[in-house]
């Protein structure tokens, strides 16, 4: 092999995807297909929008070593475009979901434009007040109607025919869709595309030298999460009915933070499993109130001092550094 990619991994085909995430994602799907029939629909949902939003995150700080701050700006722009083109516009499902997605995906260029060039705190910094100045603009412009949201946005019928306010019916979308999103990531984490960010989180300086383009991987690394993560807030409209300055507010930003870190950072399934603790533990835990977000700190203290690689990524060493 010659060329800038030398030194790296050599680029691999459909195949390479390690056996070991073939096999968890088959584990994954079954545990998607069963869990409606142990547990609230709706419940299951909120947890596969919040783990799509943090594989998208994880594609970004787990894989190319970027911390951001301002992932909620994402979420939840791409939340209040989708039900406002649902409810204002009377947009099909489909539409609406794209708006929102593609809204998002703009604004990443943007932030990706502004931010890439900074690192370290520098950078989650910059995402940190452009995310506020999202939150502020969504908060005063008329059509998000301010701290009450965008309520009651229709679901609509899925391809004309199907009619998206049976629960079960929106659970195989957001299922299908979620599942889809995943397989995209795990294909680019193992593609040759996905090489190039590792080395680039690894040793960014060597990957200059070895002639690639560092800041065009970057900003298409971040394109592609804010994209995801805005997929993930229209699918969250859909089933909630409601675009919320919740999913906007620099707090969403730290909740995804703390899901990949407690599922294992750069691992494939970590999101998922740090999402599903900590959205359960906000849903069982309700009753305590603010007792939740310190259960939720100590949670986050016991993974640092004693699951430091997350709780996948500890499962991981223990079977013998698979790959998770």
């Amino acid at each position: 092999m010659s060329g800038p990619g030398a030194f790296f991994v050599e680029p691999r085909g459909p195949a390479a995807v390690p056996r070991s995430q073939l096999a968890g994602f088959a584990v994954l799907v079954a545990a998607v297909v069963a869990a409606p029939f142990v547990l609230y629909p709706i419940f299951v949902m909120k947890v596969l929008c919040f783990a799509l939003f943090a594989c998208a995150f994880n594609l970004l700080i787990g894989y190319v070593g970027l911390l951001s701050f301002g992932h909620a700006a994402f979420l939840g722009s791409a939340g209040f475009v989708t039900a406002h083109a649902a409810k204002v516009w009377g947009l099909p499902p489909e539409p609406a979901i794209l708006a929102g997605t593609a809204a998002a995906a703009l604004l990443g260029l943007v932030f990706g434009g502004l931010a890439i060039r900074r690192q370290g705190i520098y950078f989650a910094m910059v995402t940190l007040a452009l995310a506020q100045m999202v939150y502020f603009f969504l908060l005063k412009t008329p059509f998000t109607h301010g701290e009450d949201g965008i309520q009651s946005v229709t679901r609509g019928r899925l391809l004309g025919l199907i009619d998206l306010n049976d629960d079960r019916v929106l659970y195989v979308v957001v299922a299908v869709v979620f599942l889809a999103a995943f397989a995209l990531i795990v294909r680019i984490i193992n593609s040759p595309f996905g090489e190039v960010l590792k080395a680039i989180r690894d040793n960014e300086p060597r990957a200059v030298s070895l002639g690639y383009r560092v800041n065009q991987y970057k900003l298409m690394v971040f394109v592609l999460s804010a994209a995801l993560s805005g997929l993930a807030g229209a699918l969250k409209v859909e089933v909630f009915q409601l675009a919320s300055l919740t999913d906007v507010h620099w707090t969403m930003s730290g909740e995804v933070v703390l899901m990949v870190l407690v599922g294992g950072l750069g691992t494939v399934f970590g999101p998922v499993v740090g999402a599903v603790v900590i959205i359960a533990m906000q849903n069982y835990l309700a009753p305590f109130g603010a007792w939740v977000t310190v259960v939720q700190g100590a949670v986050f203290v016991l993974c640092v001092l004693a699951f430091r690689r997350g709780l996948v990524g500890e499962l991981a060493r223990a079977l013998g550094n698979i790959k998770l």
